[in-house]
């Protein structure tokens, strides 16, 4: 038996029937590179994960895993989104492989990056972060919404890498324990980290993409980042709590002036500043009532403990953990 880590390399994919020819042989060329130098076992796995593909993605899956063993897909059941569509990767692998390397299809994160992924789990490492070292590719408006991401991120007290997306490896061993993790809505650049293990990063520079479009525009962008901040922190409840507190005090304020005024006999004027005030009010509970509500849909979600994840194919027949080695 070898005595090298066996890799599966998690490869989420929607519609991308136009890059995925492009993209799946470098993988296949970086697996048979790591497996020659003797960095991992010559029995690892590309796994592709077809997150309801409404175009031909899911037969190039199938036509690849009949053409190299090397190549495996899985199938959800419909389209869960690209969290999922990573989260149902790593849990098929966990039970087979020693390490996983969660990466896009898109060709834009740099495969060479593994070679320093591998050789800092070999040296101790549970988990190794991609890191972009610099994003001289993004327009000055993604890059300023990115930054600002990640550091509104850590303003709001959640545990993420700064420039890391979802490009890492992770042990079999770390997966066994984000395997308890059972919530519904996941953000996986920020629950990784609360798993713990030893870890490191890896800088890298990103491409433009191979081929195909985008399928991260703004509105998926903000969305992806408001889920962020509300799973995985309180603080604008907090927020909302504190500001209510300060309206409240300037308005007692105001009742005080206004009492005051009254006593002394003089008429408080006022029908604009009043319908200011009135406006100002309405807008902040309604922004709070908001956030609020949003809270309440998480947890009404949690609470019905839905499944993440279904998948409805495979390429392969699973086969036992006594296959890693």
């Amino acid at each position: 038996m070898e005595n090298k880590p066996l890799l599966w390399i998690v490869i989420p994919c929607y519609n991308e029937e136009a890059v995925l020819p492009v993209t799946a042989p470098m993988f296949l060329e970086k697996i048979h590179a790591l497996a020659a130098a003797g960095k991992i076992s010559s029995r690892s796995r590309i796994c592709f994960v077809n997150d309801g593909s409404k175009d031909n993605t899911w037969q190039l899956i199938c036509d690849f895993a009949r053409q190299d063993e090397h190549f495996i897909g899985i199938s959800q059941s419909r389209n869960r989104g690209h969290q999922n569509a990573v989260l149902a990767g790593l849990m098929e692998a966990r039970e087979y492989c020693d390490i996983t390397i969660s990466i896009d299809c898109d060709g834009q994160d740099d495969i060479n990056a593994m070679d320093d992924m591998v050789e800092a789990y070999l040296k101790g490492y549970e988990v190794v972060y991609g890191v972009r070292s610099k994003r001289d590719t993004d327009t000055f408006f993604k890059r300023f919404t990115a930054e600002s991401f990640y550091h509104l991120m850590h303003a709001m007290g959640a545990e993420t890498v700064f420039n890391h997306a979802d490009y890492r490896l992770i042990s079999a061993r770390v997966l066994e324990s984000f395997a308890d993790f059972e919530e519904v809505n996941i953000f996986l650049r920020g629950m990784v980290p609360l798993v713990g293990y030893p870890s490191t990063k890896v800088y890298y520079e990103r491409a433009e993409r191979l081929a195909g479009e985008s399928h991260y525009p703004l509105k998926k962008m903000l969305a992806l980042a408001f889920d962020g901040i509300t799973s995985l922190s309180v603080k604008p409840i907090r927020i909302i709590v504190t500001l209510g507190m300060l309206v409240s005090m300037v308005s007692f304020i105001g009742v005080i002036w206004a009492v005051v005024q009254a006593l002394l006999g003089n008429s408080v004027a006022g029908w604009a500043s009043t319908i200011c005030i009135v406006c100002f009010m309405g807008g902040i509970q309604l922004i709070s009532l908001g956030v609020i509500g949003e809270y309440i849909g998480k947890i009404y979600m949690e609470s019905k403990h839905r499944p993440r994840y279904i998948i409805s194919d495979r390429t392969w027949q699973p086969y036992q953990r006594s296959y890693r080695g």
